[in-house]
């Protein structure tokens, strides 16, 4: 893969911060013309620097205004029993993130719920029912100070 230079950097900035953007605004944005900005752009995407596009929605105004972090310990870190977990996890929309963690657990997921009892009843259905569970720890998000998908890379 080859270094970015910087107008990559400034490329990825650009479209980090509106996915909507034109070529031609982009183009105007790095200082190229649209033709080799769309090339730039194509690539990065082909490379999986930019792995796709999406809307950043409000939790609140669609209903689902929890967010729940569990911290989850598994009986065993053997692969198998790790694979078959990150499996279900991936299958279940209620879990925004899902991150596999150092120090005394194993995982940490964001749960996005309706309310509590959305959320007793993802943990009855699905999280606790999940083989090689050994112990959930839920904290609730008060609120939401900082979100960000943009990545730092100035």
């Amino acid at each position: 893969m080859r270094a970015l230079d910087e107008i990559d950097r400034k490329i990825i900035a650009a479209v980090q911060n509106d996915g909507r953007i034109t070529t031609q605004e982009l183009a105007e944005k790095v200082g190229l013309s649209p033709s080799p900005c769309a090339r730039r752009l194509r690539l990065l995407e082909e490379t999986g620097i930019i792995k796709g596009y999406t809307a950043v929605i409000d939790q609140d105004k669609v209903g689902l205004p929890i967010s729940a972090f569990a911290s989850v310990k598994l009986e065993r870190q053997r692969e198998e029993a790790l694979d078959r977990f990150a499996k279900a996890v991936a299958l279940w929309p209620e879990v925004a993130d899902c991150y596999l963690m150092t120090g005394p657990r194993d995982y940490l997921l964001r749960i996005v719920v309706s309310d509590l009892k959305a959320y007793e009843q993802f943990l009855k259905d699905k999280l606790t029912r999940l083989d090689g569970v050994a112990s959930i720890e839920t904290s609730f998000a008060l609120g939401q100070v900082k979100r960000s998908e943009a990545l730092p890379l100035a």
